[in-house]
């Protein structure tokens, strides 16, 4: 069967995935609202296997913002050299820390604008955060979600954040959180950029 209307398309892609993935662990390994905010942010593009590998050495030696900004920033820097970007990504991990302590007395603040303030920080990385640590319906946009929105007709956003506001619309609040970590699962499974075949993909097979 073809689904063509939006609608239909986009409720067997729901029906789907909820059978394909029931349950939604949490890719970053994390112990709290900050080593998930780490966590995030070193992720930017770098795989979350590698970040997993990574993040048990960094908070061993500090796991809170306090303990972060006793390290140096070369030291941050050669911890977490293997995920890419290193320069940039220990300079936004203490100074973010610092922030964190001074403005924030320690706590990772709870809504997008303070988030989007820190060092490092941009939409996604803050969406990621409010959902996963603070279970505030969001629907943070990554590559994978982009570019399935597109194959799947549910999108033509020209960015990730066009996309984002064409899901939102489409799918209820309420199922957000999951919705866009199940998506990212498919994905990263069967709907890959390069090499995608349709015959082992089996929501493209319904719907293309």
């Amino acid at each position: 069967m073809t689904y063509k209307n939006k609608l239909e398309r986009s409720k067997y892609i729901l029906k789907k995935l909820e059978s394909l993935y029931p349950e939604t662990p949490i890719p970053l390994d994390h112990n709290d609202p900050y080593t998930l905010l780490i966590a995030v942010l070193l992720s930017a593009q770098c795989t979350d296997l590698r970040v997993n590998k990574i993040t048990p050495k960094l908070f061993k030696k500090a796991q809170t913002p306090s303990r972060m900004i006793q390290l140096s920033i070369e030291e941050i820097e050669d911890i977490i050299r293997p995920c890419g970007l290193s320069p940039q990504k220990s300079k936004a991990i203490w100074n973010l820390s610092k922030i964190i302590l001074e403005k924030h007395q320690g706590i990772v603040p709870q809504t997008f604008e303070e988030l989007e303030e820190l060092p490092g920080v941009g939409h996604k990385t803050a969406s990621v955060v409010m959902a996963q640590a603070f279970g505030h319906p969001t629907f943070p946009v990554d590559t994978h979600i982009h570019r399935l929105a597109h194959r799947w007709k549910l999108s033509n956003g020209k960015n990730v954040l066009q996309t984002e506001k064409d899901l939102k619309k489409i799918f209820a609040k309420n199922l957000w959180n999951k919705l866009h970590l199940q998506i990212i699962f498919y994905g990263r499974e069967y709907c890959k950029a390069r090499p995608h075949e349709i015959k082992n993909c089996p929501i493209c097979q319904e719907i293309s």
